[in-house]
C-alpha cells in the first residue's frame, strides 16, 4: 500500500487551502475533507508512543 507521509499530507492540505477549496459538497471539497482526515490520523499515529500499547491498552 502506498500511503502518504505526514509531510506529503501537510503539503496537500496547504495546496488545497491556497486553492481556496470551500466546503460546498463538490468533488474537490470531498477530497479535501478526506485528505484532512488522513492527515489527522497520520499525525496521531506518528505521535503515538508504542510503549502505550503494553498490557493491551493500545487504541490501535
Amino acid at each position: 500500500m502506498n500511503d502518504f507521509t505526514l509531510d506529503e499530507l501537510n503539503t496537500l492540505v496547504a495546496v488545497f487551502e491556497k486553492a481556496g477549496v470551500s466546503d460546498d459538497g463538490s468533488a474537490e471539497a470531498l477530497m479535501f475533507s478526506r485528505i484532512k482526515t488522513a492527515q489527522a490520523e497520520r499525525a496521531e499515529l506518528e505521535s503515538m508512543d508504542f510503549d502505550d500499547c503494553l498490557g493491551g491498552a493500545c487504541k490501535l
